[in-house]
């Protein structure tokens, strides 16, 4: 079993790195394998809605990390997706990456997943609830801790002195890790699909 670290922050071994890398120990130590994507710095498209992606079964755009990183979710057991905090939110380059690959990658149901992020004080609850969203609305269970996924610093130094912080990251992990094996000795099938039906809210 694999879980895959998104670190979406542009510093590859800041505070988010801190706070995934906490989360990345202890799924080892469950015998998990994982593996930490960093995003980078270079530019990210944003999604330009041109639909391509429902032909090609990926972005139109291959000049940033979007085709990668949906190859690597697709083969990946679990998920989690750290930020850093910008403006009481996610990272932009962040977001408009996983728009895409969310939106471009096919089926992740049943993958489970979950959302760290990472500030200097404040911001993080309304950061965290706009990453679980794209969880939610891709039929993936979200792996939960004992308090809301967050570590607190301006630097990696002070995420290590978040002593509350990086014991939720370490009850995250193990959760993560306990999730992961009950699904594969349960054996169950997932759910039946249903007929998936759009609507707007125009009406004749």
């Amino acid at each position: 079993m694999k879980v895959l670290l998104i670190n979406g922050s542009p510093h590859p071994q800041g505070c988010t790195y801190t706070a995934l890398r906490e989360v990345a120990d202890t799924l080892e130590a469950e015998g998990i394998e994982t593996e930490i994507f960093q995003i980078g710095k270079a530019p990210v498209r944003g999604c330009i809605a041109c639909r391509a992606c429902a032909r090609l079964g990926k972005c139109v755009f291959d000049d940033d990390p979007a085709n990668e990183l949906i190859a690597k979710l697709r083969a990946a057991d679990g998920v989690v997706v750290g930020s850093p905090v910008y403006y009481a939110g996610p990272n932009g380059a962040l977001c408009a990456l996983l728009d895409r690959v969310f939106y471009a990658g096919g089926d992740f149901s049943f993958k489970p997943a979950a959302a760290v992020v990472s500030a200097r004080r404040s911001g993080t609850t309304a950061a965290f609830d706009r990453l679980n969203k794209y969880f939610t609305i891709s039929k993936m269970p979200v792996v939960t801790s004992q308090y809301w996924n967050a570590v607190h610093g301006i630097t990696p130094e002070d995420v290590k002195k978040d002593i509350e912080g990086l014991q939720v990251m370490r009850v995250l992990g193990r959760n993560m890790a306990w999730m992961l094996k009950t699904m594969a000795a349960a054996h169950q099938p997932t759910p039946e699909p249903e007929p998936r039906q759009a609507t707007n809210f125009i009406r004749e």
